[in-house]
């Protein structure tokens, strides 16, 4: 297994694709923002390594990936595929006829585009698509985001070409020769607060002179992290520590209503972080949800973190994500169901600790990638170069 990411500077040569014509590639996933902008990043990144690339996705009809991959300016096309039901088994009655037919369209799909690779993001579709794309003798390419394999993502490893993965012990899951650390894309402009704390105050209307705390939970929101908040919020005032609350759209109203406008002049409680480099460089210290493309964010921050995992995801895979950086001391840990009662007080206990907060944040910027959307992009020219010397 390869314990350092490729390295980024060094430009390969682009190939074509079958008769000299610009490579075709399909990236095939989605279902949550978590699995769709690393998508999107891999399509920019091999852009750039070779603007004349064709690039198709494949997505799952109904999820998101259907409107954010066309808004980020790519063609995609939807499989009728739906994820296996585990608390309504019923459910599930027409899954196998969905998958043989999301195989069959895959299919069809790879015979009309032509594509010299397919790489899979993860989410329903990359399933029936790599799949597909293996029996047709393309050379697949695996991006595992999370410290816990899915199911699926084992599955296809058995037949990937290469599995770029995020965190250590991979091989657990994979075939340590296929797999190589890249780490997870993430928004530049989201980790880019070097020199920005100043405007960053400003921009949150925030004194320097005060400790800051910043929540997020993500664009729907959190409810364990708002409840904690809202359980622990005399706490902070008391202790004259200022607040940036992303309470997420779903719980934005219903705070707003309880606590009203202008609650208070140390708080600031917002529905969504539109400018998240502003919101990391305001504060000192970060409490946060444990999904991948987060985790991979707050490395390059460099931020003291608190993680509170959702329970609410599969192979309870955020629970490991954040397990991964505390057996480093690179972030705080704290289980949804204690963070009602714990999560404040450890946070004010933690802005208190200087050495603490030193030991994070250094242990926590050891763990960055900051270059995986590039690195990936040069993995799937690769696998499509070895590909043609066959």
């Amino acid at each position: 297994m390869l314990n350092e990411q490729a390295n980024s500077t060094e430009q390969q040569l682009p190939v074509t694709g079958q008769g000299g014509r610009p490579l075709r590639i399909i990236i095939s996933g989605g279902g949550t923002g978590g699995h769709i902008f690393p998508a999107v990043a891999i399509a920019n990144a091999l852009k750039q390594l070779a603007p004349d690339t064709e690039i198709l996705f494949v997505g799952a009809n109904g999820r998101m990936e259907m409107e954010k991959v066309p808004a980020a300016g790519y063609k995609i096309i939807g499989l009728d595929i739906q994820g296996i039901q585990r608390k309504a088994m019923w459910k599930n009655v027409f899954f196998p006829i969905k998958l043989i037919n999301s195989i069959s369209k895959a299919a069809k799909i790879i015979k009309d585009f032509k594509p010299d690779a397919a790489v899979g993001v993860g989410g329903y579709a990359s399933g029936p698509l790599l799949y597909a794309a293996s029996l047709k003798g393309i050379p697949t390419l695996i991006q595992e985001q999370n410290s816990y394999a899915g199911i699926t993502n084992k599955w296809l490893s058995k037949k990937a070409r290469k599995i770029c993965v995020a965190f250590d012990e991979m091989d657990r899951f994979f075939p340590a020769s296929k797999i190589v650390k890249t780490g997870n894309p993430v928004r530049r402009a989201s980790v880019d607060i070097k020199g920005r704390e100043e405007e960053a105050l400003h921009n949150f209307q925030l004194s320097p002179n005060k400790k800051t705390i910043l929540v997020t939970g993500g664009s729907l929101g959190a409810r364990t992290l708002n409840n904690s908040v809202l359980a622990g919020l005399d706490k902070l005032i008391a202790a004259d520590v200022q607040l940036i609350w992303q309470t997420g759209k779903v719980y934005y109203k219903g705070i707003m209503e309880r606590l009203g406008e202008n609650y208070h002049p140390n708080i600031r409680i917002l529905e969504f972080l539109n400018r998240m480099d502003l919101a990391y460089a305001a504060a000192d210290i970060i409490i946060s949800r444990a999904g991948a493309g987060t985790i991979a964010e707050l490395c390059i921050v460099g931020k003291p973190v608190i993680l509170v995992p959702s329970p609410n995801v599969a192979e309870d895979h955020q629970t490991k994500n954040a397990l991964a950086l505390v057996q480093n001391n690179a972030a705080m840990f704290i289980t949804d169901a204690d963070a009602p009662v714990k999560l404040v007080p450890q946070a004010l206990e933690l802005l208190k600790n200087r050495e603490e907060q030193n030991k994070l944040s250094k242990n926590i910027s050891q763990l960055a990638l900051p270059n995986a959307d590039e690195v990936i992009a040069q993995h799937v020219v690769e696998i499509i170069k070895e590909n043609n010397k066959n």
